[in-house]
């Protein structure tokens, strides 16, 4: 029989057996040539591997959050009524200056996440990869997000605080939030920036790690290597 058959025949049980032992089986009687499930496997890995390459790194550079509209970190709701405030009495350079100054804690976080995603990406399974490569557009992204939040936000906080005191963001944000306190009969505030700005930090890689699962999800052309081919084109026919 053709290679085409047996391809054929692997796809539509590998979508309808829900055990990996079951699917074990199947790929034990494959012919040779066919998708192993560590092939699955370093699949899944090539393409968060190149998430975090193309998209991460980016995130790192000067406006990497800045200068991009999915990721750049506005104002915490509570500081919103400081922002429009400070507009209002012509003051938007100095509201600019605060905003500028939580995307550059967030680039200068990120550089501590890419030895936390290399060590979640070994990790995957057969299991993980079978249940990612049939999942949604983002199953990788999830799956990495739930292995590495909680690292992530150990990492990025400290940075992020030292980040707020190397460029003296305390005192821009001192001055902004002191000039508002002067306006007439506004209730004072005093965010948590820091714990602010690391979750933002979170969000913000875990979506552009999202935004390159996607293109190889659904752009043939995105997949650079004979595994990110071979693995994905499973998946073109969920």
């Amino acid at each position: 029989m053709s290679k085409l058959y047996f391809k054929s025949i692997f796809f539509i049980l590998f979508i309808s057996l829900s055990s990996c032992a079951e699917l074990q089986q199947v790929v034990n009687t494959l012919p040779s040539g066919t998708l192993s499930n560590t092939d699955i496997a370093s699949g899944l890995k090539q393409a968060l591997d190149k998430g975090i390459d193309e998209q991460v790194k980016k995130l790192t550079l000067e406006n990497g959050f800045y200068g991009n509209s999915l990721v750049k970190i506005g104002l915490p709701d509570e500081l919103q009524k400081v922002d429009k405030a400070l507009r209002d009495i012509g003051l938007s350079k100095l509201a600019d200056e605060g905003i500028k100054i939580l995307n550059r804690a967030a680039e200068d976080a990120v550089s501590e996440a890419t030895p936390i995603f290399v060590d979640a990406v070994k990790g995957i399974t057969f299991t993980d990869a079978k249940n990612i490569l049939l999942g949604e557009d983002n199953a990788a992204t999830e799956f990495l997000k739930t292995g590495t939040a909680d690292a992530l936000y150990a990492k990025f906080e400290p940075v992020i605080k030292t980040s707020f005191d190397k460029v003296g963001a305390d005192k821009i944000w001192a001055n902004l939030i002191g000039k508002y306190n002067t306006i007439p009969f506004v209730k004072k505030v005093n965010p948590d920036l820091t714990n602010y700005v690391t979750q933002e930090a979170l969000t913000g890689v875990y979506t552009m790690i999202a935004v390159e699962e996607k293109e190889i999800r659904t752009n043939a052309a995105s997949r650079t290597t004979d595994v990110l081919k071979k693995v994905f084109a499973l998946q073109d026919g969920r």
